[in-house]
C-alpha cells in the first residue's frame, strides 16, 4: 500500500495529536483540574486514526467511555473538548457531558457512551436509516472486548447483518475488561470469530499498526458504502494506563509491570516514526517540526478553553429527558 506523503503527515499529525491530548489531560486530571471517571486512549491511536483516515465527515461514529481518540480522530476540536471537560458552555455537550460523553453531530460524532455496549445499537439505528434513505452514508461503531459479551452486541451484529447494514463494527480489543483478561471472560482467542454466526466477515488487525488498520479499513468501510454489508474488525491492541484515572499504579494489581513495558515497545505512533524514517518519506527534522506543532496546538488548546465562561448552573436540567 501507497499513500502520498500528505496522507503520511496527517496519519502522524493525528496520532500525535490523540496522544498529547491524553497526555494533557492525565497532567489536568492530577492536579484536580478536571474531574468525573477519565479513561484514556494512550497506545490505541493507530486504530481511531487508521479507520477514521477512510471517513467523510458526513459518515457517522458511535463511542465508548474512552472515547478522546474517536472524537479527535473523527475531526473534533481539541480546543472544545477541553472546554467540555472544564465544564464551558462552549464545550460540546455544554459543559455538562464531560469526558465520558463527547458528541458533535455537525462533524458525525453522535456520542460516546459510558455504558458497555451501548453505543452499538445506537450505530445500527444510524446505519438502518442511511439504508433506509437510500444516502451514501457509513457509520462506524467503536466497542471494546468487554461489549462483545453484551446483548447489544449480538443483537445488533444480527440486525445488521440481516439486512446488510451499511456499518463497520470495530472492536478495540484492548486485552482487558475493567480489570478481566479477556482469557478469564470469553472461550474464544479471536472476538472476530464470533462474526461468521451474523453473516458478515470477521477480520483481526494488529492494532498498534496504523497502516495495517487503515487498510483493513479502508475495504470494509468500502464494501458497506457499496451496498455489501457491514463486517466485524477485531483491533488486537493494548492500553498503558489503567482502567481509569485513578486505577492504582496502572492497573498494577491485576496485570504485570513487565506486560505493560512488553506492549509499551509496541508503541503505534514509535513504530510509525521508525517506518517513515526507514522510507524516507519524512527526514527526522519534519517530525520533530510536526511534533512542535501539535505541541503547541494542544497547549493553546487548553488555554483557550480555560478563557471560555463556564456553563451556568441554570443549565442543569436543559437537555435532560425522560419518558
Amino acid at each position: 500500500m501507497k499513500l502520498q506523503k500528505t496522507q503520511v503527515i496527517k496519519m502522524l499529525k493525528q496520532m500525535l495529536l490523540i496522544r498529547g491530548f491524553e497526555e494533557a489531560v492525565m497532567d489536568l486530571f492530577a492536579r484536580g483540574i478536571t474531574r468525573g471517571p477519565t479513561h484514556l486512549y494512550i497506545g490505541e491511536e493507530a486504530i481511531a486514526v487508521g479507520v477514521c483516515m477512510n471517513l467523510t465527515k458526513d459518515d457517522w461514529i458511535t463511542s465508548t467511555h474512552r472515547g478522546h481518540g474517536h472524537c479527535i480522530a473523527k475531526g473534533g476540536s481539541p480546543t472544545l473538548m477541553f472546554a467540555e471537560l472544564f465544564g464551558r458552555k462552549d464545550g460540546y455537550c455544554k459543559g455538562k457531558g464531560g469526558s465520558m460523553h463527547i458528541a458533535s453531530i455537525d462533524i458525525g460524532i453522535l456520542g460516546a457512551m459510558g455504558i458497555v455496549g451501548a453505543g452499538i445499537p445506537i450505530a445500527v439505528g444510524a446505519a438502518l436509516s442511511s439504508k433506509l434513505q437510500k444516502s451514501n452514508r457509513v457509520v462506524v461503531c467503536f466497542f471494546g472486548d468487554g461489549a462483545s459479551n453484551q446483548g447489544t452486541f449480538h443483537e445488533g451484529l444480527n440486525f445488521a447483518g440481516l439486512h446488510k447494514l451499511p456499518i463497520v463494527f470495530v472492536c478495540e480489543n484492548n486485552l482487558y475488561g475493567i480489570s478481566v483478561c479477556q482469557e478469564r471472560h470469553q472461550a474464544i482467542k479471536d472476538i472476530a470469530s464470533r462474526a461468521s454466526a451474523y453473516g458478515m466477515p470477521g477480520i483481526v488487525v494488529d492494532g498498534n499498526d496504523v497502516l495495517a488498520v487503515y487498510e483493513s479499513a479502508k475495504k470494509s468501510i468500502t464494501q458497506a458504502r457499496n451496498g455489501g454489508g457491514p463486517t466485524l474488525m477485531e483491533c488486537k491492541t493494548y492500553r498503558w494506563r489503567g482502567h481509569f484515572e485513578g486505577d492504582p499504579d496502572q492497573g498494577i494489581r491485576y496485570r504485570t509491570k513487565e506486560e505493560i513495558e512488553q506492549w509499551k515497545k509496541k508503541c503505534p505512533i514509535l513504530n510509525f516514526k521508525k517506518g517513515i524514517l526507514k522510507k524516507t518519506i519524512l527526514v527526522k527534522d519534519d517530525i520533530l517540526k510536526i511534533e512542535g506543532e501539535v505541541e503547541e496546538e494542544i497547549s493553546q488548546a487548553i488555554e483557550n478553553a480555560k478563557q471560555m465562561e463556564l456553563t451556568d448552573i441554570s443549565e442543569a436540567l436543559n437537555d435532560v429527558y425522560s419518558d
